[in-house]
């Protein structure tokens, strides 16, 4: 029963595309974005791209008196991009890398370079402990060709695995961020079927702002229209999610978002739009919102789990052909590099200039087709652990729809019928 009136918290989630030099009007719209958050004091902002410290410092001193608790997660080349503002105190931080993330050589992406990456702080909410998570996952640039599909599943995989064994003791839990997922694709099915966590949009009671709740849409200004084929209104791919606890439940109010141009304003905060969710938390004995263990439930996420192993192989054989072919390339230049050497011994046949820069090109190919060897067996190892992962996941999963299925079928005599489980091997 619940013990005393709700409590409301406010948290707000933008990507800033805050890339220095190359996204258009950067210091212009960060002080918008000052503004915004100084002006609507919300208790938490989670912000991503925020990729150069010097603009977290700038938003860290304007926001100074409502937002007086930060912390900026650092990695990879660039930096995650990630940001939290909040009103109440951090008492903790913890990053996790995602493992893939793109491809080095694909510079006009440039994903690899950004740390992309979850980022968990610890705050301590009107008494109650409360785990925020703020995660920018990697981009969708074709719907028709995702060849980033099997590294965005990687990380949902990774993303619902932190938030598992890092939320256990909290009272609350919320995650805001770019996903680039739609709401029914395969790794956000993952993330919520695994993690309990609730998608404030379809939760909440009240709601204001872009049709369908998209973040991406046609009407601003800054987006580029070729990124939303074939869905000319708009996508949605930016989430506040939220769970709640046996001491609190959590409910959405509302929901809004920005759309697009700003009032007195020649241009929006972002390419995104941003997101304001309203939660309402009831403390209470025993609130049953911390997960579900019927035989529906495991079936949905087995069934998950299954298309997702399926993704991870088509992944892993990929990246094996990918591995194949930088092989070859390795071996092919290691033997073209003898070509010069031999030409070397016979006089006349050309200039020691030519020789020189015909073997530059052979070194400049076997020291290439060496590092992508490396890099495809780096991303073999980590798309066999995470398909390890899943199979112990999938016969758990299995093993606890059995006892659903004992528990729910009694035998004549009042008794379980108890049958032995058929034991699982390894799909090679």
């Amino acid at each position: 029963m619940p013990t005393a009136r709700p409590d409301t918290l406010r948290v707000f989630s933008l990507n800033c595309w805050g890339i220095r030099f190359f996204s258009q009007l950067c210091t212009q719209r960060y002080e918008m974005i000052g503004e915004l958050l100084g002006r609507e004091q919300h208790d938490i902002a989670l912000l991503q791209e925020v990729w150069s410290e010097r603009d977290f410092l700038f938003l860290k001193r304007k926001l100074s008196s409502s937002h007086p608790y930060t912390h900026y997660f650092k990695s990879g080349v660039i930096g995650s991009g990630l940001a939290v503002f909040s009103k109440h105190r951090i008492q903790d931080a913890l990053l996790y890398q995602y493992s893939l993330n793109g491809y080095p050589y694909m510079l006009h992406h440039g994903d690899w370079f950004g740390g992309k990456a979850v980022g968990l702080v610890i705050v301590d909410i009107f008494g109650l402990k409360a785990h925020v998570y703020v995660t920018h996952l990697h981009a969708e640039y074709s719907r028709a060709q995702d060849e980033y599909l099997t590294h965005r599943i990687v990380q949902s995989w990774e993303l619902l695995q932190f938030v598992r064994h890092t939320s256990c003791g909290a009272d609350l839990v919320v995650l805001g961020g770019d996903l680039n997922m739609h709401p029914q694709d395969l790794g956000n099915r993952l993330l919520r079927s695994h993690t309990g966590l609730r998608d404030c949009y379809t939760e909440t009671d009240t709601f204001d702002g872009c049709e369908d709740g998209h973040t991406l849409i046609a009407d601003n200004h800054f987006t580029k229209k070729q990124d939303l084929v074939p869905f000319e209104k708009g996508i949605r791919i930016d989430y506040i999610l939220m769970k709640g606890s046996q001491r609190v439940s959590m409910k959405c109010e509302s929901l809004s978002t920005t759309k697009g141009p700003v009032a007195d304003e020649p241009f929006p905060y972002s390419d995104h739009e941003a997101l304001t969710a309203e939660l309402s938390l009831l403390r209470s004995e025993d609130s049953r919102q911390h997960g579900s263990s019927d035989a529906l439930a495991v079936s949905e996420q087995m069934d998950v789990v299954a298309e997702v192993r399926a993704v991870v192989k088509e992944g892993l054989c990929q990246t094996e052909a990918l591995r194949d072919k930088a092989m070859r390339l390795m071996f092919g230049a290691l033997l073209s590099l003898l070509l010069p050497l031999a030409m070397a011994f016979l006089p006349c046949f050309c200039s020691f200039s030519m020789l020189g820069l015909l073997g530059a090109v052979c070194m400049s190919l076997l020291l290439s087709g060496a590092l992508l060897y490396l890099l495809f067996t780096a991303h073999i190892k980590v798309l066999k652990e995470t398909e390890d992962q899943m199979m112990l996941t999938s016969n758990d999963l299995q093993t606890k729809l059995t006892g659903c299925r004992l528990s729910a079928s009694p035998s004549s005599d009042g008794s379980p019928d108890l049958q032995p489980l058929s034991p699982f091997k390894r799909e090679e």
